[in-house]
């Protein structure tokens, strides 16, 4: 009896600690997916890296913020020229000194990117001694797929106490039917 109450004691400890199709990390990432991309309380966000520069993109409600260092040294590129183009859509980055950041707040590229689906982004960076080209694709999950939850960890945890309760009750049946015909052939 002592082996049957940890097992259901263990299994009711474990049930809501498995990690179930869709379940998340603790930034609200899907652990059973790639890495995303999309952080509901950030924004979609866009990430690409040459030999000499990486960027990452963060789409807000109010503008695209782009942060770009230089890929050997992490040493933020301050004061460059940033061109973006979205399908031949193209718009001058400004450069925020407060921020190091640079922000694209065209409403009409916003609205396109603002788009479920894939976005191709092409940026065009220009240095005092420099130019490279960074191609990266923004995804936007639809509201149906941000809000997609159906798989509650609770759920799990609501079949695992539902399998202890229904054994348990067999437990107790069968012993009960042992006892009634252990005192019928006494």
């Amino acid at each position: 009896m002592k082996l049957l109450k940890f097992c259901i004691l263990y299994f009711v400890l474990t049930m809501s600690a498995v990690a179930a199709p869709g379940a998340h990390g603790p930034d609200g990432e899907h652990l059973d997916g790639a890495s995303g991309h999309t952080h509901r309380d950030a924004g979609p966000r866009v990430e690409t890296f040459t030999e000499s520069f990486e960027l990452v993109g963060r789409l807000q409600a109010d503008e695209l913020s782009i942060l770009i260092d230089r890929y050997e040294t992490n040493e933020p590129v301050l004061n460059a020229k940033l061109e973006v183009d979205l399908n031949g859509l193209k718009v001058l980055a400004k450069f925020h000194s407060d921020h190091g950041d640079y922000a694209v707040n065209d409403e009409r590229m916003l609205k396109a990117l603002a788009a479920p689906g894939k976005h191709s982004l092409l940026f065009t960076l220009s240095t005092a001694n420099e130019s490279d080209l960074l191609e990266a694709t923004l995804k936007v999950a639809s509201e149906v797929d941000a809000d997609d939850h159906s798989h509650f960890p609770w759920a799990w945890s609501a079949v695992g106490l539902f399998a202890v309760a229904v054994l348990l009750y067999a437990i107790i049946r069968f012993r009960r039917r042992k006892k009634s015909t252990g005192n019928n052939h006494a």
